[in-house]
């Protein structure tokens, strides 16, 4: 039961995660840019006297090499491609380490936005540990059930549902 309960919440953390902040948007936008930017290295060093960079898959590791600074892959000779390596090292920097801060961000800061779905979460984790609760938490979530029962039968009646 328990692992069933742990599942359900990081299937829940990854469904925020994708559903409400950058991430996934951005990875997609990262992965694209830096296919690009491989097939623009690639082209530049085509033909070029000395490079290292003599097939795509070369390009790619490059991108991988340049984008995570680990300077572990060679230098691209041409002029031309130097000069798209150094876009795409800052631009890929840039969207990379963004978009992490950006996640993180946005991932806590979200139940300050919308403190409702605190609420809820709350709610939920609750009726999730009930085995682990105990007889006055038990009460205080009854009350807290009983109360908000209470509160939607009155906004029922000022609407004038039913």
């Amino acid at each position: 039961m328990r692992k069933a309960g742990r599942n359900t919440r990081f299937r829940r953390f990854v469904s925020d995660i994708s559903t409400h902040t950058p991430f996934s948007k951005m990875a997609i936008l990262l992965v694209m840019l830096w296919l690009i930017f491989s097939a623009a290295i690639y082209m530049a060093e085509t033909g070029v006297p000395g490079t290292s960079i003599n097939s795509y898959g070369n390009a790619l590791y490059w991108g991988i090499a340049a984008l995570s600074t680990a300077g572990i892959a060679d230098t691209p000779v041409s002029g031309s491609a130097q000069l798209i390596g150094a876009v795409w090292i800052v631009l890929g920097s840039v969207l990379f380490f963004g978009t992490i801060v950006a996640t993180v961000t946005t991932y806590f800061m979200r139940p300050m936005q919308r403190p409702h779905k605190k609420i809820i979460d709350t709610i939920e984790y609750n009726l999730e540990q009930l085995e682990d609760l105990s007889v006055d938490e038990l009460d205080l979530l009854k009350e807290t059930v009983d109360t908000l029962i209470v509160h939607v039968e009155r906004l029922k009646q000022a609407r004038g549902d039913r």
